[in-house]
């Protein structure tokens, strides 16, 4: 079974103490739609936090955000899982790189993480030559849509694409390098379900947009 969340920012509480995430079994699928944040700084409480959940008997899949230290994350180990690319974090956490295409429990899911600081005054954002996606991720995510002639199950980013933007009543943002992308991977896309968290809200945009941040969403076939 796969699940779906929004930002966890590197807060242990919802995975340890919400009753919802009881639900979630042994060999189930947990996606995080950016901005995990368990990976940020290598602090003594970061390890421990990343040591308490590589004991949780599920995987942890997640894409990068707004605030997540890609320098960090890119020290991991590059490997094929379900046939595409990740970083292997721990045992059954996993970083889904960008542009990739996986089989989840027969679900085809592509993934395009990251987004661009809106917050200049956060010292810690991490670097933003490595904010920005590369020519390759974006010749890689061409490519996947094309193998499978642009049918995909889910989608899974931070940012949404620029024409659902404006269904977010909260959002003021001007469009970006991502939302750009995003936008071109819509259009060229017949997917079934789109999932980002960047917006801090918990919201369903008909017919298959899913803003998540709070909710644990059970994929539905």
């Amino acid at each position: 079974m796969i699940w779906l969340t929004g930002d966890k920012h590197g807060q242990i509480t919802p995975f340890s103490e919400n009753s919802k995430y009881k639900k979630i079994k042994k060999n189930d699928t947990l996606i995080v739609c950016g901005d995990f944040g368990f990976l940020w700084n290598k602090s003594k409480q970061e390890t421990k936090n990343l040591k308490w959940l590589t004991k949780r008997k599920y995987t942890i899949a997640f894409v990068d955000g707004s605030n997540d230290n890609y320098d960090i994350i890119s020290e991991y180990p590059i490997e094929d899982w379900n046939g595409g690319k990740i970083r292997r974090i721990s045992k059954n956490i996993i970083y889904l790189m960008r542009g990739e295409l996986y089989d989840i429990e027969n679900t085809k899911v592509l993934s395009f993480g990251g987004s661009v600081n809106d917050n200049n005054s956060n010292e810690e954002t991490y670097c933003l030559e490595n904010a920005y996606p590369t020519k390759q991720q974006i010749d890689n995510v061409i490519n996947n849509i094309k193998k499978v002639n642009g049918e995909i199950d889910l989608i899974i980013t931070h940012e949404a694409p620029n024409s659902i933007k404006s269904c977010l009543c909260n959002n003021k943002d001007e469009h970006n390098t991502f939302t750009n992308i995003l936008e071109e991977i819509r259009v060229h896309s017949n997917f079934k379900k789109w999932f980002f968290g960047k917006y801090h809200i918990d919201k369903i945009i008909p017919p298959k947009y899913y803003a998540v941040f709070e909710d644990l969403i059970k994929l539905e076939k």
